[in-house]
């Protein structure tokens, strides 16, 4: 299905740049503990594009937040290490964080309407991330972001800098929030729902503008996104989502072709295709649960049409089926998160 129209990135896959390792994001209220993430673990190599799917709720974007740096209270990464380049971000003061985000780590926001200054032009907040991060003056400023907005298929771009965010429509400002991500060819680039405003043709040209990143500078990308469709087009490793943790993981085409957990199948079947034409869909039956109120044992197993008896004991643990493949459910193994200590980096593996 997807798979007929996926087109490969050739970029060669090196050394680790980012290693995220039992990270734990958790919200305190009067209610209880929400845990927004809960013990997620991967590694990013430089020149690679990692998937990280879900449905909404299950901690995607807390795990990009939680990575910069930038969980608003209550929240507030509790446990776990983040190393980009031998550096824990989670240990360094707001000072160092500030010079690595829009430089060498950078995020693609995924409401830009909340991230760009309403009362500056769109202009002038690109070219003051250039003239801090690299040391561009003020006309070598407006000349890269010029040539940013034209990349990233910003009509009248010399017009545009001009204007403030309220005068642009929303595919607009996603891409000059992307133009900003990508001004400094960071070495690290997470983008949350990156072309979810957009329509299709302004999407691929995105999608190759990220390609061309990864290919000329060998940036490392963290896609984060519900659409499985654009997963297949771009990424080498998916990770998906559940309830705050990792369920299954490997390479795109394990988990397109060869899905293990009942959670990465029910989505799979839920993508309309041609032979669905006339006949009903195949929703996922049920609801994600509340993150204060989340059943015991395997948090899919209301939802599951394999459940057993042992899922509702602890949840699964996170163990190989294959080489770089790995699954959470006890259709695989009999073992939970309380069997064993889970070992950092495993979907890396």
């Amino acid at each position: 299905m997807m798979r007929s129209t996926r087109v490969r990135w050739s970029a060669e896959v090196t050394d680790s740049v980012l290693d995220v390792a039992g990270l734990r994001t958790y919200f305190e209220s009067r209610e209880g503990i929400a845990k927004a993430v809960d013990g997620v673990s991967f590694s990013l190599s430089a020149g690679e594009t990692l998937g990280l799917v879900g449905e909404s709720g299950c901690g995607k974007s807390v795990t990009a937040l939680s990575i910069m740096q930038l969980v608003d209270q209550p929240g507030r990464v509790v446990a776990g290490r983040v190393v980009f380049r031998g550096m824990d971000l989670l240990e360094q003061p707001s000072s160092v964080m500030r010079s690595l985000r829009g430089n060498e780590i950078a995020m693609i926001f995924q409401e830009p309407m909340t991230s760009l200054n309403p009362v500056h032009r769109v202009g002038d907040q690109v070219i003051e991330v250039l003239r801090l991060h690299a040391g561009m003056n003020q006309r070598e400023g407006r000349d890269r972001a010029v040539e940013l907005f034209t990349k990233v298929g910003i009509p009248n771009p010399a017009q545009r800098l001009t204007e403030y965010p309220h005068q642009l429509s929303g595919g607009l400002r996603q891409r000059v929030m992307i133009a900003m991500a990508v001004a400094c060819r960071p070495k690290v680039l997470i983008a949350d729902e990156p072309t979810t405003a957009l329509d299709v043709t302004i999407q691929a040209q995105i999608l190759e503008l990220l390609r061309e990143l990864r290919e000329a500078e060998g940036t490392a990308v963290l896609m984060i996104t519900h659409d499985l469709g654009v997963i297949a087009e771009v990424a080498d490793r998916v990770a998906v989502m559940y309830t705050g943790k990792v369920v299954e993981s490997g390479t795109v085409t394990d988990l397109l072709e060869r899905p293990q957990h009942p959670y990465t199948q029910a989505l799979l079947r839920s993508i309309p295709t041609r032979k669905d034409a006339g006949h009903r869909l195949h929703p996922i039956e049920g609801n994600v649960p509340h993150p204060l109120h989340l059943p015991r044992g395997c948090t899919f197993a209301p939802r599951c049409p394999a459940r057993f008896d042992r899922c509702e004991t602890a949840f699964p643990a996170l163990e190989r089926v294959a080489s770089g493949h790995h699954v959470a459910c006890y259709l695989h193994s009999d073992r939970s998160e309380e069997d064993i200590a889970a070992p950092e980096g495993v979907a890396n593996e």
